[in-house]
């Protein structure tokens, strides 16, 4: 009887399992097109000085709205200027410098990327991590956070930070000045900061305009690509660079986004919650089969040989 159980089982979860195959095609969305009209940001590595001034203006504008405190750095035991070493739970914006040799070096400006299919808001279990659909911008609700950090291993550019030392601890991130800069001068803080403009702040379709201006009109300036055009699906932060993307710490990535490939899974096999009511379903019909056919056996046991019974020798 065991074993018939097991057999069916296996057939019926290969059945469900082809079914669900079989209608993956009426599910699933068409493959995903990078949203032109939202905003974003240019970051130009090569017009970058280094001066910080786009760190601080974001902290400055943005302290009530993130807890964004100054970092003492680790060389500098007074703690009298901010140098923060990595992203973390007090800035949400960061200048870093990369050295190849003497003659080939440069900044990198690293802040959320607000992809166009963010994988931190698919796997968040409480919509605290949301993308505008009109602007684009990846914002986050500490409201709704539980605190699962999810976001953090989802995010391909290890953008989220958790404030591991506040006592209510939020996760922290860009989210384009939404409710402080961009809502009141309609630009970001880094970007109206910037003495170089290194950073441009604008639609991506003329962020990518320009920026492939650049690259026609520069020969041999740049990388010959636009980081962040197409990785994972594109984002609204998009970089243009005299070297290397990956020699700058950007990962090198696939321009098909995980959250939709996910997301097409996830809508595949939980669409109307047939694959778990399916599972269950079958383990309980099994379960029901195997205790029947154990207690006819128990029956036909005690009924051929029961306690105390004598046989007689031969």
């Amino acid at each position: 009887m065991e074993k018939a159980s097991r057999r069916d089982f296996f057939k019926i979860i290969g059945a469900t399992g082809a079914t669900l195959l079989a209608g993956r095609e009426a599910v699933a969305s068409e493959s995903h097109q990078p949203d032109n009209e939202t905003i974003g940001m240019l970051y130009d590595a090569t017009r970058c000085v280094g001066c910080k001034a786009c760190m601080s203006a974001c902290k400055r504008v943005n302290s009530d709205y993130g807890s964004l405190s100054y970092e003492q750095a680790r060389f500098d035991p007074d703690g009298l200027w901010d140098a923060p070493q990595d992203l973390s739970g007090s800035t949400r914006t960061l200048i870093k410098l990369f050295k190849e040799s003497d003659k080939q070096w440069s900044y990198i400006k690293y802040s959320c990327m607000h992809c166009q299919k963010p994988s931190c808001v698919s796997v968040c279990p409480v919509s605290a991590m949301t993308r505008d659909k009109v602007t684009g911008t990846v914002d986050y609700n500490k409201d709704t956070c539980i605190g699962c950090r999810y976001c953090q291993v989802a995010c391909a550019f290890n953008i989220p930070k958790f404030q591991w030392n506040k006592a209510i601890p939020q996760i922290v991130k860009c989210d384009l000045c939404k409710n402080t800069n961009l809502l009141n001068k309609g630009i970001t803080a880094c970007a109206e900061t910037c003495p170089t403009g290194a950073i441009t702040f604008g639609k991506r379709k003329d962020l990518l305009a320009e920026a492939n201006s650049r690259l026609n009109g520069n020969p041999g300036k740049y990388v010959n690509r636009i980081y962040g055009e197409k990785e994972v699906g594109g984002t609204n932060h998009l970089y243009l660079s005299g070297m290397e993307f990956n020699k700058l710490g950007l990962p090198v990535l696939k321009e098909a986004a995980p959250a939709e490939f996910s997301e097409k899974i996830q809508h595949t096999i939980y669409k109307g919650f047939i694959a778990p009511v399916a599972l269950y379903s079958t383990l309980c019909f099994i379960a029901l089969r195997n205790m029947k056919g154990n207690g006819g056996a128990d029956e036909k046991q005690a009924g051929t040989s029961g306690p105390g019974e004598k046989h007689d020798e031969p």
